[in-house]
């Protein structure tokens, strides 16, 4: 499984970011796939996911109503949308993929397979 993400930048605070994650065949239908991020001496923390079981969707609370996590099957391609983005979405941001279960789907040990990160700068 190869997982290759794009779309990081600079952008002021209250703007907006697409990030692009392009996977290999069948990943969404074999696994579980989200976004993690990771910002300086920090830890690696759950942002989204989408779960292979009905492709439901879940978000962490730092990002509930303001990013969305969508996949397009036919460009084997996910994507976040990123909107009123703030500085403490400051981070390195990674798309993922496991065979995670419901408890482990938001915990980075969850997931088996990740790309390259993509840095998201947000000014003040």
């Amino acid at each position: 499984v190869q997982l290759q993400a794009s779309g990081g930048g600079l952008v002021q605070a209250g703007g907006s970011l697409r990030l692009s994650c392009v996977v290999s065949e069948r990943t969404f239908s074999e696994y579980t796939t989200g976004w993690f991020r990771q910002a300086p001496g920090r830890e690696r923390e759950f942002v989204a996911t989408i779960r292979l079981s009905g492709g439901t969707t879940y978000y962490s609370d730092s990002v509930k109503g303001r990013f969305t996590i969508s996949r397009d099957r036919a460009k084997n391609t996910m994507y976040l949308q990123m909107n009123s983005l703030k500085p403490e979405d400051t981070a390195v941001y990674y798309c993922a993929a496991g065979r995670s279960t419901l408890s482990t789907s938001t915990t980075p040990q969850g997931y088996t397979y990740w790309g390259q990160g993509t840095q998201v700068t947000v000014s003040s």
